[in-house]
């Protein structure tokens, strides 16, 4: 496990990275990510889009919790390069295997949006339309972020000269083990870090030290924390099974909400708050 340095963090360890190379589908562990100057490398790299080009979550669709996602191992490894053999293997039960090759596609697609950002990306094809339309049972394609002729900035509001792909806000979520036990300890049914999506997991510290980052050092690379994550529908769904509950957000709502992190503030907005933003130090 990499140390991380940080005076409020000494003591705290990197337990798990994740990267999510479909946004809301399954996530994959990794032993290592390379990072790129929008977060980790193959993280939120592609996303499912409907009819109109509007990207999809599973804040609206949960049944992409239950497609699982596959790259080449190598793909983590620093300066690795696809070939013609290296595919993102995309798989969900009743359906046929998914293969799409790596090697950026030549097809575009236009008006592609998600949250406030809109743009071109590269379009995946036929075959990945009809597999995701057939499992979702609506028109759909997958496209790929277009690094090369496409920006998408961090809001200026939160961290200026940063960017990312079709990540929601930041490059990287952190969130510590203490933090999910403090979370599960109140819950009557304990739920997993899925449900939470972070990209490092990390344990050694108290619950809920995370919030107070600033600076953190992993290894040769310095992050900085900036908003906590206030959580959406997504924590909600059962990854395993795609149902809906009330559930862990009833909980949150009673000890991480916004009035109760910050009583003093003029307006609450009914947020709950669990784990940290980041950017990576350019």
């Amino acid at each position: 496990m990499a140390d991380i340095m940080e005076e409020e963090a000494a003591a705290a360890k990197v337990k798990s990275i994740f990267i999510y190379p479909v946004k809301s589908c399954r996530g994959i562990s990794v032993s290592q990510a390379s990072i790129s100057s929008t977060g980790f490398r193959w993280d939120r790299q592609w996303l499912v889009v409907n009819s109109r080009g509007r990207g999809y979550t599973q804040r609206v669709e949960p049944k992409l919790a239950l497609i699982e996602v596959e790259l080449p191992t190598d793909a983590f490894s620093p300066g690795w390069e696809p070939n013609t053999n290296s595919f993102l293997v995309i798989r969900a039960v009743g359906m046929n295997t998914l293969k799409i090759p790596v090697v950026e596609p030549h097809e575009k697609a236009n008006a592609v949006s998600v949250w406030e950002w809109s743009g071109s990306a590269f379009d995946e094809g036929e075959e990945a339309s009809k597999w995701f339309t057939d499992f979702l049972g609506k028109p759909c394609r997958l496209v790929r972020f277009d690094e090369e002729s496409e920006t998408r900035p961090v809001d200026r509001e939160y961290a200026r000269n940063y960017k990312v792909k079709f990540n929601d806000l930041y490059q990287f979520l952190i969130l510590s083990q203490g933090s999910l036990d403090a979370l599960n300890d109140r819950l009557e049914q304990p739920v997993l870090v899925n449900r939470f999506r972070p990209n490092i997991l990390v344990d050694g510290c108290e619950s809920f030290a995370e919030d107070f980052w600033r600076e953190i050092k992993i290894n040769d690379s310095t992050f900085l924390g900036h908003d906590l994550c206030h959580r959406c529908k997504v924590p909600t769904v059962n990854q395993e099974t795609a149902e809906v509950g009330a559930e862990p957000t009833k909980t949150l709502m009673k000890f991480r909400s916004d009035k109760k992190l910050r009583p003093n503030d003029e307006k609450h907005q009914g947020r709950v708050y669990l784990g940290k933003m980041l950017v990576c130090k350019i």
